[in-house]
């Protein structure tokens, strides 16, 4: 070991260095697109699926995103937690296909294709013009699928389900069918959400709220025979008050409501009397600036029924004070103005009282004649002329303007108006069985029978089930799929053979697309009853392409199950997905088509902004996985709660890169430290092993044990911080710092540095499970490093696996209890040890020597340590006494717990570092202690405990 001219020996050669090709820094951007393609190539998709063949399904249905414009954060957020499950649901042994979908159809893309070619009829017709939204959707499905597998999400993408493939528009159709044979499908002319922009009907999912500054009037309806109310011999004018915030709705107006539960007074004025509800004569009249100069006569609402009041705009309506539950006297004047035409309750009550539904305004916003006043002017341009009428002629008692929150299209952004139109409508509560249950009620009757995730989700959808009107499903697009009715021209009645015909037409479909429909004429499929017959040219709500997928999707292929186990999307798809498919489930099969609704919040800066490009704070994912990888924003989504609103930005993405760099760091130690051990061979007993070994492996099991049950219970930052803390805590400031003296400095194929490779190694085989789901880059570029040339055939890939068994064992005479007082000791004693370096009082750990002082169990469970507590330690020498023995050393932290720091006595071994009294005694070796000889030459050392 040593040369003629007495140099230091190096004994650098008889250390066990640590190595591995698994580099420190991922380089994740660059690589990563390397494995994705080495992945594809290798059909990794299909190996899950050969290696899980004939397990129990478990089916996460994809909700399709709208094939327009590359993804966004929230696609990417809801992608990878849809990955995480599918791959921990692998892991926990399920065969869990993933089939990705698109919504296809619609209005955003027909107006890409309109900004390009012009509206149908211009310069193209009905027909090129759907071809070229194929293209389109084509396109966006494409540009969307790249950035999704950029994700590192598996799937099935060589065969995804689009709303506009062939079959599965011909199933679209023949969901329809199902819930018009169970009764739900109606047509009627009722008021609807209607875009002036879109020019079409819009589903409850396509309408938000904004604030928006409206004209507020309040208007006088002259009674037509006051003296139906007033006391007897009384025949002054009078007028019914009612107050609006849509004075262009005026002409519709066929009837006023009142409440049949509410006094009213007729109030005299400087403007005449007028009729309000007793509860807000004082509110109203202060609001119309008059005063009250006394009460004519009082009465109830129910004895206004039927009295007839003048319209003030339109000299030959007269129109019947009504009752209606709607009324409240909240606001206004008690008094409700309705026009059936152009509002929900409007149109209901006047249902009972069978007044005319006549729709004044034209689908582009233009008064019809139906209106009889203002025709063929633009409801917003003949607004300020309706209110100057008014007041021209004496019926204007006020008007101001008001900010008050609003439907808009969420497209255009605009404010929409109702307006009523022949539609096709699901219905809420019509029983189409005596005795039965409405769709309504049947869908609140199994709401409770799903699992929603967070538990608020339940409350959310019963909220707005319960308050839903009929679902409007028609739409005035050219690019969707058809509602194939035959509507008889006189009666407006279906043909009598609907339902036949239904599947005729999606037969048809099948072959050629819904082109094949809009192509074809009535003849085509009716024969002679053309004659009497009008072929719908209306299109369903996307709603309702995205919201039957349970039957075109899972129904359809034999390895998905429908229900499903799980459906995943924004808290806004209460409104949306979650609850189109839950309708449209009901009324097909009278169940919920999910098990379970998992819903996530929207993303957010790190002040708690939406994201927008007004604000400049748009954090496009394509970025940020060009600069540090896919699996870095992966464990971004993880590590936040997802319940909540999710904090993007650089301090954000910092937390989780820590989180990243401590776990890599953690794999590439335990790589390391057992690239020479091979398990066939190496392995020892598990009974064999060092006891801190043992306790470790125990740890594993705990932490596994925790980590599988936050997965299954969906809590991912759960996983990612017991990940994190088992890495850092139990393994890095515990275990892996004790052991490094006995992996370097015992010899090589020596059971006390085998002991610690066997545990080290099965930990691995835990811990890439543990992380696969979610840094699955990273899981993989490990698993190849740890199982080196048998990372082939069914072990090819973490990926295929199940959650690793960690093998069983007996404690030895130091037990679990006692490791968690001796770590408890530990950290106590360095903190005093710790304090000894400040005051340099000792240079390193292995520079000292400790006495410590306890009682209880504490000495009771460092002594079964016996002279192996200094490597526990990892200080050169350490003595154990009874508290009782001496009063000497610092106080510490535990009650019954002193230590004496002091240098250790002895001479640096240059081999292990450890001050020992007995370097030099061997003479062959005079710079290393009897320890580490033994270890080069001799039987090596042997380790009981540490």
């Amino acid at each position: 070991m040593t040369d003629s001219t007495n140099s230091t020996p190096d004994y650098k050669d008889t250390l066990n260095l640590a190595d591995t090709a698994f580099p420190m820094r991922g380089n994740l951007a660059q690589r990563e697109p390397d494995w994705l393609k080495a992945w594809e190539a290798d059909d990794v998709y299909g190996k899950i699926r050969e290696a899980k063949a004939g397990r129990e399904k478990y089916i996460l249905h994809d909700g399709p995103p709208y094939a327009n414009g590359q993804i966004h954060l929230g696609h990417a957020v809801n992608k990878v937690l849809k990955d995480i499950i599918v791959k921990s649901k692998t892991l926990s042994g399920y065969d869990a296909p993933y089939v990705p979908g698109w919504d296809c159809h619609g209005l955003p893309i027909e107006q890409k294709v309109e900004a390009k070619v012009g509206k149908v009829g211009q310069k193209v017709s009905a027909t090129e013009f759907r071809g070229l939204c194929r293209e389109y959707a084509r396109s966006q499905v494409d540009l969307q699928m790249a950035d999704f597998k950029r994700l590192g999400v598996f799937g099935d993408w060589d065969n995804p389900y689009l709303t506009m493939n062939f079959q599965q528009e011909a199933n679209i159709v023949r969901a329809l069918g199902k819930i018009y044979a169970n009764g739900y499908v109606t047509r009627g002319m009722k008021p609807v959400n209607w875009c002036l922009d879109c020019g079409s009907s819009l589903a409850e999912a396509e309408v938000e709220y904004e604030d928006k500054t409206s004209d507020a009037i309040y208007v006088a309806f002259d009674l037509v025979d006051p003296s139906q109310i007033l006391p007897e011999g009384n025949t002054e004018k009078t007028a019914a008050v009612i107050w609006t915030t849509t004075p262009w709705t005026l002409p519709a107006n066929q009837a006023i409501a009142v409440s049949a539960d509410f006094e009213y007074s007729v109030v005299k004025t400087s403007k005449g009397n007028l009729l309000l509800a007793t509860d807000l004569v004082e509110d109203a009249l202060q609001a119309l600036g008059l005063e009250n100069e006394g009460v004519i006569t009082t009465l109830p609402g129910d004895k206004l029924e039927l009295v007839k009041a003048q319209h003030p705009l339109i000299e030959s309506r007269q129109v019947p004070i009504i009752l209606g539950e709607h009324v409240t006297t909240e606001s206004g004047t008690g008094l409700v103005h309705t026009a059936p035409a152009h509002g929900a309750d409007d149109y209901v009550v006047s249902l009972r009282y069978d007044l005319p539904v006549t729709n004044p305004v034209g689908g582009n916003g233009v008064y019809l004649e139906t209106a009889e006043v203002f025709i063929g002017e633009h409801i917003y341009k003949a607004q300020p002329k309706i209110i100057e009428t008014l007041n021209d002629s004496g019926h204007l008692l006020k008007h101001y303007k008001m900010e008050h929150s609003y439907p808009h299209c969420w497209r255009h952004k605009s404010p929409i108006i109702f307006r009523a139109t022949p539609q096709w409508f699901i219905r809420m509560d019509h029983k189409v069985t005596e005795g039965g249950n409405t769709l309504r009620q049947q869908t609140m009757q199994d709401i409770p029978n799903v699992i929603w995730t967070p538990a608020w989700g339940q409350n959310r959808i019963e909220a707005m089930v319960a308050g839903r009107p009929d679902w409007c499903i028609s739409r005035q697009r050219t690019w969707g799929v058809p509602i194939p009715f035959f509507t008889h021209k006189d009666t407006d009645e279906l043909h009598p053979n609907t339902l036949e015909l239904m599947e005729d037409i999606a037969q048809v479909i099948e072959k050629g697309g819904v082109e094949a429909w809009f192509d074809a004429s009535a003849e085509d499929f009716i024969g002679e009853d053309a004659k009497e017959y009008v072929k719908s040219t209306d299109t369903l709500d996307v709603w309702f392409d995205s919201g039957t997928t349970h039957f075109a999707v899972l129904e359809q292929d034999e390895n998905q199950t429908n229900p499903a186990d799980m459906y995943l999307e924004g808290s806004d798809q209460h409104r949306g997905w979650f609850q189109t498919s839950l309708l449209t489930s009901e009324a097909m099969y009278g169940r919920a088509p999910y098990k379970q609704v998992l819903t996530h919040g929207f993303v957010v800066d790190e002040n708690g902004r939406k994201m927008s490009k007004s604000l400049g704070n748009i954090i496009n994912p394509q970025d940020e996985i060009n600069k540090t990888g896919a699996d870095m924003l992966r464990m971004w989504i993880a590590s936040s709660d997802y319940r909540y609103e999710m904090n993007a930005g650089k301090q954000a993405f910092k937390g989780a890169t820590d989180m990243y760099r401590r776990i890599r760091n953690t794999v590439r130690f335990l790589l390391a430290n057992t690239d020479d051990f091979k398990p066939e061979t190496d392995s020892l007993a598990m009974d064999e092993l060092v006891s801190l070994d043992k306790y470790i492996m125990l740890r594993a099991q705990k932490v596994q044990q925790s980590i599988i049950a936050a997965y299954d219970a969906m809590d991912f930052h759960q996983v990612t911080q017991q990940v994190t803390a088992f890495c850092s805590q139990d393994l890095g400031g515990f275990y892996l710092d004790i052991i490094k003296d006995r992996q370097y400095t015992t010899m090589a194929e020596g059971k006390p540095r085998r002991s610690a490779q066997t545990a080290m190694y099965h930990i691995a085989h835990a811990l890439l499970r543990w992380i696969a789901p979610i840094l699955s880059f990273t899981a993989q570029e490990a698993w190849e490093a740890l199982l080196k040339e048998s990372a082939t055939g069914a072990n090819a890939y973490v990926f295929t696996q199940d959650w690793y068994e960690l093998p069983g064992f007996s404690m030895d005479k130091i037990s679990e209890a006692d490791w968690t007082v001796i770590l408890e000791a530990k950290d106590a004693i360095n903190k005093v040890i710790e304090h000894a370096r400040e005051q340099k009082q000792i240079n390193a750990n292995l520079s000292a020597a400790v006495a410590i002082y306890a009682d209880g169990e504490i000495y009771d469970s460092l002594a079964k340590l016996e002279d192996e507590l200094r490597f526990v330690l990892i200080t050169s020498s350490a003595s154990l006494n009874k508290l009782s023995d001496s009063q000497l050393g610092s106080a510490t932290e535990l009650d019954n717990l002193r230590v004496e720091v002091t240098s250790a006595e002895g001479t640096k071994c240059i081999r292990c570092w450890h001050v020992r009294d007995d370097v030099g005694s061997d003479p062959k070796h005079p710079q290393i202690c009897t320890r580490c000889v033994s270890n080069i030459e001799g039987s090596g050392e042997v380790r009981h405990y540490a």
